[in-house]
């Protein structure tokens, strides 16, 4: 957690460097820690296993999306009228780019859009599970995780609850 919770203090003053990260076009997990899985270049990302069973992050990011976000980006992170399909953001956006959004929001205003994301910097019950939203709507994005709840999923590892608790104090 503490990894996170630095990325998380830093958010802000990485956005520019969305572009040093590009080669986490490779979705695949490279190798895993604790119950978490990364890819090569140590961004957050899923693990399905070939009988559908899918890692702790992405399911709890399935349940804390639909807690947070889908009242604005749709059910599943297919979009709505008004706010965009995060599960395509995902794929397309650079990990400190998304965090950066989510921290400190973000305001499109002009002649073609109208778009306002909050700041979410200060809820914990989006910033502590940050990284399991990601993870959820990359897979939802890849096309790995379908619709709907995951029905089988890996068990919460002991440090991923330790890391829950200190960071929801």
């Amino acid at each position: 957690m503490m990894r996170v919770l630095g990325i998380l203090l830093t958010a802000g003053l990485v956005a520019g460097w969305g572009h040093m990260a590009a080669a986490q076009d490779n979705l695949a997990a490279a190798y895993s820690e604790d119950g978490r899985y990364f890819t090569e270049d140590d961004i957050p990302t899923f693990n399905v296993a070939e009988d559908g069973t899918v890692d702790w992050l992405t399911y709890s990011g399935f349940r804390r999306y639909h807690s947070e976000c889908h009242v604005c980006h749709g059910p599943e992170g297919e979009g709505s009228t008004y706010a965009p399909a995060l599960k395509k953001s995902a794929i397309d956006m650079d990990y400190y780019d998304f965090l950066d959004v989510v921290v400190n929001g973000r305001k499109k205003v002009n002649a073609s859009e109208n778009s306002v994301m909050p700041a979410f910097g200060e809820n914990p019950n989006v910033m502590c599970y940050i990284d399991d939203i990601y993870v959820y709507l990359k897979a939802r994005g890849a096309g790995v995780v379908e619709r709907g709840r995951p029905a089988k999923k890996e068990s919460k590892s002991e440090v991923i609850r330790e890391d829950e608790n200190a960071c929801l104090g």
